[in-house]
């Protein structure tokens, strides 16, 4: 299933742009509850303004929540930011840390965002557990577990360990184009020879085919065996990045209580730095 997911996602990524890991960190925080799009608009003028952690532990609150208004929530994201800046620098150096064990200690940073961080800034393999991924792997029969920590754990021992990112990326995707939680495509699904829940879903290819949403459409419907204008299909898809209200992270601690979301995974390249194995890894050798 793997094999095929990476046939059908092999660009399986978000949209949100960093050059630094504590980039990615900020990006996150102000993700919940707002698509990849928007923060994508936001960070810019936010990044050239704040570029350290110092900058943002001594911001001027006003002027950060004005910058950061457009994603929502931004009196509390404004405190998470500030937290975090103060948190970094006070405690690690001004440098964001790159072990799971450290990064979970600071504002607005639970273990499924952790996890992104590793895998996308770091090259750490990290699992990140969110809704779609845990109610993917249950729907397929890869774990029967509904604690994220024991989700992870049962799937790192199934994908080789240099997959674990990726894999995250690609049920992802899945989950948010196809593998709806009410009404999955399993007319038209790649997976759907291997998949214990087929049939949850419409099996008509023709009425499966209207449920896929996002930019892979036209190529998913290929390998469906159905033709498709593409243009047409773009424009009747509905925005892959939407935010699902329940896809955020919930350990996080975020002040206020803004859960930051985690259906999320990256497409800059690595931060080249020599890393530590990430304490609490899922158990799992490659294969």
């Amino acid at each position: 299933m793997n094999r095929v997911l990476a046939e059908a996602y092999p660009d399986a990524h978000c949209e949100l742009d960093f050059r630094t890991p504590l980039e990615l960190a900020v990006a996150t925080i102000l993700s919940a509850q707002c698509t990849d799009k928007r923060v994508n608009e936001v960070t810019p003028a936010l990044f050239a303004r704040y570029r350290t952690a110092a900058d943002y532990a001594g911001a001027d609150r006003t002027e950060l929540e004005e910058l950061i208004r457009p994603t929502g929530f931004f009196r509390n994201k404004a405190n998470s930011l500030m937290g975090l800046g103060a948190a970094v620098e006070e405690r690690f150096g001004g440098v964001l840390p790159n072990t799971l064990e450290q990064l979970v200690t600071l504002p607005g940073i639970g273990r499924k965002t952790a996890n992104v961080i590793l895998g996308n800034a770091f090259g750490v393999p990290g699992i990140t557990v969110d809704t779609h991924f845990g109610r993917l792997v249950r729907r397929w029969g890869w774990t029967e577990d509904e604690d994220p920590v024991k989700v992870e754990h049962a799937v790192g021992a199934l994908i080789p360990k240099s997959e674990w990112t990726i894999v995250s990326h690609r049920v992802i995707f899945h989950g948010r184009r196809m593998c709806h939680s009410r009404n999955p495509a399993c007319g038209v699904c790649p997976l759907a020879a291997d998949c214990p829940s087929f049939g949850a879903g419409p099996v008509d290819p023709d009425k499966a085919a209207t449920l896929v949403k996002g930019p892979e459409a036209a190529h998913l419907l290929a390998m469906a065996g159905i033709g498709v204008d593409a243009t047409a299909v773009a424009a009747e898809a509905v925005e892959a990045d939407a935010v699902d209200a329940d896809a955020v992270d919930v350990e996080a601690g975020v002040a206020g209580g803004v859960p930051v979301s985690t259906a999320k995974a990256f497409t800059q390249p690595v931060v080249a730095q020599s890393v530590a194995e990430p304490a609490g890894a899922p158990p799992g050798a490659p294969r």
